[in-house]
């Protein structure tokens, strides 16, 4: 019996459930732990020790940490602190990491928010003296507060004022953020610009030099993850240093693998995929030479519980929940995988197979490749559909012939930066060389991503049932013992996500008219379809890019052309996922508002459609559109100073429904629209501004009275929807739905 992992699965089940506010929970945690007959009293035992000591200490750092930042919520106070990471641009100035030092002594970590100017000057090691109005996390934790404790921050401030002391040499424990700076100008000189941003996306996990393009490709193919610093980098990293030190000199391997692992850790900022990759693979270094040997699980319940002992709130990370998920996976399920597959051809070690070697080898290291992505998706699928909304169907294809790629990219990289910082001119000659494996790695990767139902988005009942059925049914295949052979399961999943797909798509074809109100965040993007005519009003997110959003739901649909985009307005927020968008999709035509003073955003989206010979509709005055068995109006704009009040405004009318969407439009925008626009009674609004307290009037409301409401929101520190918009909408008898709680709305006219 592995007891370790016994405490260390109570330990992390009771930390997840406290940190969620379900601690109750995590009391039922040594139930199953009865169901096996041998040493259940124990195991049931050992289970109760972790669940108490998990839920003794996710309480004591709480009251610790969390409570001390609780106190200096919206207080203005001044500190020292230590710059701990590069400081990065933010829509409204820029960030930076930090430790602060409050008066009592208490190290807290804080993200501190600010003008350009004052921060972006900064480097790590550098000691401040911050005036700034601090904010603590809530009692009760929204989405974004859980994300920042998840990534170890206790506080976020605004500066007000600020003062910097620049130390003669770096800190030592400032080191490592300078050595990963100094990787990335070493692969900016030295690879062409069209290779770097997958080389140090590679090496760093910094994708900000990584086309959005490129990177949404990586995500439909399965391979965002070769871009997020994980085990996988670590493997490679490992790899490269045996192969220079000598496989069968383990204390020599060890010597050298184990700092390097360590200096790596640091230099990427110590994910936990990584520091649990680099606890696994260093148990595994040293086993041999403590006369120990490795078991695989103990040491994966280890690093957990380093992990979590460190900070408890790192078990709502997304990252720490997929790279523990798909190595249990991988420890579960890849050997029986690999058996399975070469069971159909002798092992190359056979001496009667040696002729045939090379061949036999290259089909072993196949079926060992499929095995680890089989098991890696075993256990992750469901947080990937839960997290992400998608599904890459084409992951496994994509894994098998990319990732031998990306981990000759990796090394080659990693080399030519070293060289590079050494020798500038033979490490430029170097990178032209191995520069063109990224960008094969690319070039395979947007073919791929291209193929039809590479990426799912998991929109439905009937394609979340399907794949729920699927994977319950290969989750239940791969726990069987013995031989059993998958012809089964695999026609009945065939036969299983074709009916799904089919029955998915009937249903989204089958009424006249269909609205859906993406979930995109604080931004907004409606997708309309009457017949086979489909039109896109906005395209922009705060989070991941609308047009991918868009684009996946589309194809999903079967849905390959957008006969019209229209444009309310060009904040980013309505409009940043257009490029992605027409990237994917072939967009017939593009509306947007003529104003005098176009913003740059408008200006950049024309020139794009001008390239991609986009005609574009310059909208001023009232324009009817027919859209199938629809008709579209786009009123002009009807207010002047900001592009909100610019906009424009859309009714769609058949014979039987009618919605109308206002854009960002204020109160006084609305009262002109509702004078002039001749607007009927509708049965949708969609509320402007995300709900603003100046948005949905009650003139408005009276002139139209629509029957539901639907809001684009998500998190946002405007307080949208405000309180007494929903309270007007609710006077006014609509039925309300928020992006925010429901995800995607969807009306369908029958």
């Amino acid at each position: 019996m592995r007891k370790l992992a016994a405490v260390a699965a109570g330990f992390a089940a009771a930390v997840f459930l406290s940190c969620r506010g379900l601690w109750v929970l995590a009391l039922l945690l040594p139930l199953p732990a009865l169901l096996k007959r041998e040493d259940r009293w124990r195991r049931c035992a050992l289970v109760c020790l972790g669940v108490a000591a998990g839920l003794t200490w996710t309480a004591g750092y709480n009251a610790h940490f969390l409570g001390s930042a609780r106190e200096l919520d919206g207080v203005p106070s001044t500190f020292t602190a230590a710059v701990t990471d590069w400081p990065y641009e933010t829509s409204y100035g820029a960030g930076v990491e930090a430790k602060v030092t409050l008066e009592d002594g208490m190290v807290l970590r804080a993200t501190i928010y600010g003008d350009s100017e004052k921060l972006m000057d900064l480097r790590p090691g550098d000691a401040l003296t911050v005036t700034a109005e601090w904010s603590g996390p809530p009692q009760t934790a929204t989405e974004s507060w859980t994300w920042r404790l998840s990534q170890g921050i206790h506080l976020t401030g605004s500066v007000k004022a600020l003062e910097v002391r620049r130390p003669e040499t770096v800190p030592l424990w400032a080191l490592p953020a300078h050595w990963s700076q100094a990787v990335k100008e070493a692969v900016a000189a030295a690879f062409p610009a069209e290779s770097a941003g997958l080389v140090t996306a590679l090496l760093t996990g910094d994708t900000s030099g990584l086309a959005q393009g490129d990177y949404n490709a990586l995500r439909r193919a399965g391979l965002a993850h070769a871009v997020a610093v994980s085990g996988l980098h670590m493997s490679f990293l490992v790899q490269l240093a045996v192969a220079f030190t000598g496989s069968r000199y383990r204390r020599r391997t060890a010597l050298v693998v184990l700092p390097l692992m360590v200096c790596y850790a640091l230099a990427v900022g110590c994910t936990p995929s990584v520091v649990r990759a680099a606890v696994m693979n260093g148990l595994l270094l040293l086993g041999p030479l403590l006369g120990r040997e490795n078991d695989s699980p103990t040491s994966l319940s280890l690093a957990l519980l380093l992990l979590l002992l460190q900070d408890p709130w790192a078990s709502q990370s997304v990252s720490l929940q997929l790279s523990f998920a798909s190595v249990a996976g991988i420890l579960a399920f890849s050997g029986r995988v690999r058996d399975y597959v070469t069971g159909f051809f002798p092992t190359p070690e056979k001496k009667e197979n040696q002729k045939h070697g090379p061949l036999r080898r290259l089909g072993w290291w196949a079926a060992g490749s499929l095995g680890v992505t089989v098991g890696a998706l075993a256990f992750t699928v469901p947080l990937l559909v839960w997290y992400f909304g998608s599904l890459s169907v084409i992951s496994p294809v994509s894994n098998l012939l990319c990732l031998p790629l990306l981990q000759l990219t990796f090394q080659g990289g990693l080399l030519t930066a070293l060289v590079q910082l050494l020798l500038p001119a033979v490490g430029t000659a170097l990178g032209q060389v191995v520069g063109l494996l990224p960008r094969l790695v690319l070039w395979l990767v947007r073919n791929l991503a291209a193929a039809p139902f590479a990426s799912v988005t998991t929109v439905g009942p009937y394609l979340m049932g399907g794949l729920a059925t699927v994977y319950l049914l290969w989750l239940c295949y791969l726990g069987l013992k013995g031989p059993h052979r998958p012809l089964v399961p695999l026609c009945c999943s065939a036969i299983v996500l074709v009916t799904a797909l089919v029955l998915n798509h009937a249903a989204y074809w089958a009424g006249s008219l269909t609205m859906t109100v993406l979930d995109v965040g604080q931004s907004q993007c409606v997708v309309l379809r009457c017949g086979d005519r489909v039109a896109v009003v906005d395209c922009g997110s705060t989070g991941e890019d609308a047009g991918d959003i868009a684009a996946g739901y589309l194809s999903t649909m079967g849905i390959k052309r957008v006969d019209l985009l229209v444009l309310t307005h060009c904040h980013n927020d309505h409009a940043n996922g257009v490029a992605t968008l027409m990237d994917r999709l072939e967009v017939s035509n593009l509306a947007v508002p003529q104003v005098i003073d176009p913003p740059e955003l408008q200006t950049a989206l024309l020139n794009v459609a001008e390239e991609r010979n986009i005609p574009a509709l310059m909208v001023w005055d009232d324009v009817t559109l027919a859209f199938g068995d629809a008709v579209l109006t786009l009123y002009g704009p009807l207010g002047s100073g900001d592009t909100n009040e610019e906009g424009l405004s859309l009714l769609c009318e058949t014979a039987d429904f009618s919605a109308l969407i206002t854009g960002d439009m204020d109160q006084v925008v609305e009262g002109r629209l509702v004078k002039y626009g001749n607007l009927p009674d509708i049965d949708v609004l969609l509320v402007g501004h995300h709900g603003s307290k100046y948005a949905a009037s009650d003139l408005l409301l009276e002139t139209v009275t629509p029957e539901t409401a639907v809001v684009s929101c998500g998190y946002n520190t405007y307080g949208h929807p405000a309180p007494e918009t929903l309270l007007r909408l609710s006077e006014a008898g609509c039925d309300i739905y928020r992006t925010d709680l429901q995800g995607n709305v969807t009306i369908t006219v029958r």
